[in-house]
């Protein structure tokens, strides 16, 4: 499959249809994604990323019926993981001379991933390359979201090539911004950004700001992933701008797991005691054992607080908390209140286990939490629902 950008600008990557975890078992996909490689024909001519390598043949050989790959001038690497630069060594198994661009860390990168010395052509902010009518101008992003990621602009056609900013997680027919399901593809976008760039929103900001500083013309954003940025392209690098101030909305998350039962009863009555508190206020409850992770962190990416439960369990706490715990202190959010709350029957340290980790995690823990012995009597239910208003007081 291939089809036209602009004129002698091509997608000739890989979608995706059965992709259901990425970054190993990290990531949830659940509409599968594509794996974005374009060409670009002038008197010169680029190839900018490639596909994961579980494609590699069939993307080359796809390529080579649209192109001679003898003929490709250039080959551009935006960022090397693997999803990306896949099926380099299939390509430059058939083109071994042709020189690939990318920043010094990409260098590092790539010989890391693939140990081939391959024509390394290092550049910079600022670089160009030229095709013949048109050049590429290359800009680097250092963590967005590695050391090695820069994007590429295509003058004259005014295309960005964004690299993984800008992107989502969708297999798509239609594979532009204006064709596909608009809740469904900013629901896919802020999950992306919130599973995987919220611990570099600083240098999101700085990075956009900068390239908008420029006042270069966009008619096009090209990310990795997903669709293309035609209608209003710069619609999503505003969006990012809002994700990256701190993001929140009106909504407190509650988030726990349970074994029988007496935690989720605790959550359900401090619920409603938000509720009570304040009926404007969005709030949402997960089961973080049957919930999909990555649903969870989106959520709370959305939030201005969080409430998180756990019963004690061997002087500790619930597995998938524990893992959920984990990555939230890893993406490192702002500006987000939170709490704690759980059963326990002996010893009952959860709650101290849970408010530890969410001041690790950056979260500003109004209260010393809310504890409730073996299944919640009346008394401790009602004390769960003024948790809740109280709470949603301070919030």
């Amino acid at each position: 499959m291939k089809f036209e950008i602009a004129p002698n600008v091509y997608w000739v990557g890989k979608i995706d249809w059965e992709l259901r975890k990425f970054h190993g078992e990290e990531y949830s996909t659940h509409r599968g994604s594509s794996y974005n490689s374009y060409l670009v024909k002038d008197e010169k001519i680029a190839l900018i990323d490639t596909v994961w390598m579980p494609f590699a043949k069939e993307f080359v050989g796809n390529l080579a019926k649209e192109v001679d790959l003898d003929a490709i001038d250039y080959v551009i690497a935006n960022h090397a993981e693997m999803d990306h630069s896949g099926a380099l060594p299939e390509l430059m198994r058939h083109i071994p001379d042709t020189p690939v661009y990318c920043t010094a860390n990409g260098v590092k990168s790539l010989k890391g991933h693939y140990h081939q010395n391959w024509n390394f052509q290092v550049v910079k902010t600022g670089d160009t390359l030229s095709l013949g009518n048109k050049e590429l101008v290359f800009i680097e992003a250092m963590m967005l979201h590695w050391p090695d990621s820069m994007m590429s602009y295509l003058t004259g056609d005014a295309i960005l090539f964004s690299n993984d900013a800008f992107g989502q997680h969708i297999a798509s027919e239609s594979m532009f911004n204006d064709l596909v399901v608009q809740s469904e593809l900013f629901e896919e976008a802020t999950k992306y950004y919130a599973n995987i760039l919220t611990p570099f929103s600083p240098l999101v900001a700085k990075k956009i700001n900068e390239v908008m500083a420029l006042n270069l013309p966009v008619n096009a954003i090209c990310p990795s992933h997903g669709v293309i940025w035609r209608d209003n392209p710069l619609q999503i690098a505003q969006k990012y701008l809002q994700w990256a101030a701190d993001y929140q909305e009106n909504q407190i998350t509650i988030i726990y797991d349970t074994m029988w039962d007496g935690t989720r009863m605790l959550a359900e009555h401090i619920a409603k005691g938000i509720k009570q508190k304040d009926d404007t206020v969005t709030v949402k409850l997960c089961n973080i054992a049957r919930s999909d992770i990555n649903d969870v962190v989106t959520e709370v990416f959305k939030s201005k607080a969080i409430l998180v439960g756990s019963p004690t369990i061997n002087r500790g706490i619930l597995n998938a908390m524990a893992a959920f715990l984990e990555m939230i202190t890893g993406l490192r959010f702002k500006n987000k209140k939170a709490a704690a709350f759980g059963c326990y029957g002996w010893s009952g340290e959860s709650i101290k286990i849970l408010t530890d980790h969410l001041t690790n995690a950056g979260f500003a823990v109004m209260n010393d939490g809310l504890k409730a012995m073996w299944q919640p009597s009346d008394e401790a239910l009602t004390q769960a629902l003024e948790f809740g208003e109280e709470f949603a007081g301070k919030v």
